[in-house]
């Protein structure tokens, strides 16, 4: 795996976002940036380097949309994840979806594909 990837994960569910981390944890990388909702993940987005994301399309009543906007302005690598069903909006529509329930070599695959 990449050293020095400082990834932001980006899930309201609390419980998936702690499975997400032991993931991360199992394939040797640090512990991830993490963010609930939109408003914390553009914060983070504009306050840290970022060198890919994983984000949930749905973030409570919200979607991942604003994020996948911020990344993609800044040329930063990232893949969506969700519970299935979503339609990703023609201007993502070439990012890589990760579905629910999550895999370690699904999750290893989308950080690879960062690089």
């Amino acid at each position: 795996m990449v050293e020095g990837m400082r990834i932001l994960l980006v899930e309201d569910d609390v419980l998936i976002g702690m499975m997400l981390v032991d993931m991360f944890d199992a394939l040797g990388l640090p512990e991830p940036a993490q963010a609930t909702t939109n408003e914390e993940a553009l914060a983070i987005i504009g306050s840290e380097s970022i060198t890919g994301a994983l984000v949930d399309i749905n973030l409570g009543d919200e979607k991942g949309w604003p994020v996948a906007d911020a990344l993609a302005e800044r040329g930063i690598p990232f893949a969506f994840t969700s519970g299935g069903g979503d339609v990703i909006p023609p201007a993502h529509a070439h990012r890589k979806l990760v579905t629910k329930p999550f895999r370690i070599g699904d999750i290893e695959a989308a950080l690879e594909s960062f690089r």
